[in-house]
């Protein structure tokens, strides 16, 4: 269940906190137990000043799937096995809005040279691949290199309409890598991809571990 919970300032205390906090809960149960301790939640952040938004609350299936801070978490069967695990990928939402803004900073006439067009792109697709670096996005990234690679060089072409192809490729694309001035794009598909591991207990803590005493 992914919910959205909107918080409200409170002003006579002084305390300001986040307008919006993202809540995950997990259930193993039936969907009823998913509703029932969705009331309870509701319940539990009601004294603390907080609601669910019901247009942003979902309750759904791992099988399913849900969208999570930018990724789509799933459980699928594993390739070639019976197992079922739960792969985190970049959801759709986020793939969009890294291409509308790749396309618009290739579709600006403003930048005088290749180099300066690759120094606005390249910190936006290095920050993408490296928030969405732990997951299965090995196929986003080669398809963000290949949408990338396409809009530099329709920028190119219409940067340079009267320069040949075979000049364009000696000039700007070394290697088929868009380069100038020691500035090479950012390729997405030789970012390191790697996913969390399930540790249970073993994660850190800066707490000792306690316990429980014998029950009566």
């Amino acid at each position: 269940m992914s919910c959205e919970a909107h918080v409200r300032f409170c002003e006579r205390r002084g305390v300001r906190l986040p307008p919006a906090t993202l809540l995950v809960v997990l259930v193993s149960g039936t969907q009823a137990h998913a509703h029932a301790l969705r009331e309870e939640v509701a319940a539990v952040l009601a004294p603390m000043g907080l609601r669910l938004s019901k247009a942003k609350t979902k309750v759904c299936h791992i099988d399913e799937g849900f969208d999570f801070l930018g990724f789509h978490i799933q459980r699928r069967h594993k390739r070639g096995t019976a197992k079922r695990v739960v792969y985190t990928y970049p959801s759709k939402e986020a793939l969009a809005a890294i291409i509308d803004r790749v396309r618009a900073l290739t579709s600006r006439s403003s930048h005088p040279t290749l180099a300066v067009l690759l120094r606005q792109l390249n910190p936006v697709l290095q920050g993408w691949c490296t928030y969405f670096r732990y997951g299965v996005s090995k196929a986003t990234f080669g398809y963000l290199d290949q949408y990338t690679w396409h809009r530099v060089v329709r920028w190119l072409r219409k940067r340079h309409p009267r320069t040949k192809w075979a000049a364009l490729m000696r000039r700007h694309l070394p290697g088929w890598q868009p380069t100038e001035d020691g500035v090479t794009l950012f390729d997405p598909q030789k970012g390191t991809v790697s996913r969390y591991r399930y540790r249970a207990t073993n994660i850190p803590a800066p707490w000792a571990r306690t316990t429980p005493g014998p029950t009566v």
